[in-house]
């Protein structure tokens, strides 16, 4: 069985949140959704679960942080390219998100990122392994 990876994130307004992953080309699996939470699909291994700040109490054993003053975590996703890391972080712009630094180019390592409107921080790298320090 292939493993899978659920990140949970509390989101103070869903449906804005919805709307906002839904305009960086996201889907859903509505199966797990409903008002309180919805399943946001990243890939057939990588989902995130959206989940109201009371659903997410629910599971928390420890206070919600607020996410525009800390850091709960840094979540990075791969890209197929630069292009890709580009274009996903101007859709996020245009839906409503910010970027926090410009864009890091290592060489072999390109990466930009957004915080989305809850200030949740997305990372996005392109690695382009032949260009790897040996």
């Amino acid at each position: 069985m292939t493993q899978q990876i659920y990140i949970n994130l509390a989101v103070q307004d869903l449906p804005r949140s919805v709307q906002f992953f839904t305009q960086l080309g996201f889907s859903f699996n509505p199966q797990f959704t409903d008002e309180n939470a919805t399943c946001m699909i990243v890939s057939d291994s990588i989902y995130v679960m959206l989940l109201t700040q009371a659903r997410f109490s629910d599971f928390a054993p420890k206070a919600i942080c607020n996410s525009h003053e800390a850091n709960e975590v840094l979540i990075c996703l791969s890209c197929e390219s630069r292009e890709a890391v580009d274009s996903l972080v101007e859709k996020a712009i245009n839906a409503g998100g910010n970027t926090y630094n410009q864009p890091q180019d290592h060489g072999f390592m390109y990466g930009h990122g957004f915080t989305d409107p809850d200030g949740h921080v997305w990372e996005l790298a392109y690695m382009d392994m032949s260009q790897l320090p040996g």
